[in-house]
């Protein structure tokens, strides 16, 4: 079985060669490129005279003096000169002895503003000054206020005369001899098969005038309640009043049956 073995030799040799090979390689192109450069280096100078370089120059701007600022000038106030014999009022009121003029309203409050004078020239103005020198007595030459028409309100109308809330009705009690009419039921042909008899009240309502406005039985014999009320919607009252003011009445009303 050993007849087939293959002996190794050693790889010494053949990985020295493979690197001198890779160091040769390396050496020469480090050499081609070192040409090159060196090459290039000579060019650039020798064609340097022949490229166009423009030349530039930096100049500093020129200093612009600062305008001085000339002081402004204050607009002074001028006082305004008060001519004399003339005087400044914020609104033109005439005096009430100038019967001519007619103020333009009429109230009960005094102004704070005075009266145009005699005899001086009056100008409206912010405030109210009199004249410095004195006035002549005499008629002069006073500012004339325009005569308007007297502006009166028109007198608002009187007061609506409120509603006198209506008042609850005052009970009465028995009305019966209050009433002016009562008039009597008829006795039910129904109510005398069954011998029915007895009181039957009638509560009613009665307005300001003294007419029944509602009924409404609250006792007696169911037989008799019918007529009973329909009597008492026709009855009729004399007026009730209460501080002079007529009022609504609430209370009963009896009607007596007797069988028959």
């Amino acid at each position: 079985m050993f007849e087939n073995l293959v002996e190794s030799s050693s790889h010494k040799g053949d990985i020295s060669r493979k690197g001198s090979f890779v160091l040769a390689t390396a050496v020469i192109y480090g050499v081609l490129g070192l040409a090159f450069f060196v090459a290039g280096i000579y060019w650039y100078d020798n064609h340097l005279g022949e490229m166009e370089l423009e030349l530039t120059t930096l100049v500093a701007p020129v200093p612009v003096p600062q305008q001085q600022k000339e002081p402004e000038q204050k607009q002074e106030v001028k006082p305004q000169k008060i001519e004399q014999n003339v005087d400044v009022r914020k609104e033109l009121i005439a005096d009430v002895t100038r019967t001519e003029l007619v103020p333009k309203e009429v109230s009960a409050k005094a102004s704070d503003v005075p009266p145009v004078r005699r005899g001086v020239t009056t100008v409206v103005g912010s405030s109210d000054s009199n004249a410095a020198a004195p006035v002549a007595a005499g008629p002069g030459t006073g500012t004339v206020v325009a005569a308007s028409k007297v502006a009166i309100a028109d007198e608002p109308p009187p007061p609506e005369p409120k509603a006198t809330p209506p008042r609850a009705p005052i009970s009465g009690g028995v009305l019966n001899g209050k009433a002016i009419s009562l008039p009597k039921p008829p006795y039910p042909p129904i109510a005398k098969a069954a011998h029915a008899s007895g009181t039957v009240v009638v509560q009613v309502l009665i307005d300001e005038n003294g007419n029944v406005v509602s009924a409404h039985a609250v006792s007696g014999h169911p037989l008799l309640q019918a007529v009973a009320v329909n009597a008492a919607k026709q009855a009729r009252f004399s007026p009730t009043k209460l501080s002079g003011q007529p009022v609504k009445v609430t209370g009963v009303i009896q009607y007596n049956f007797v069988a028959q």
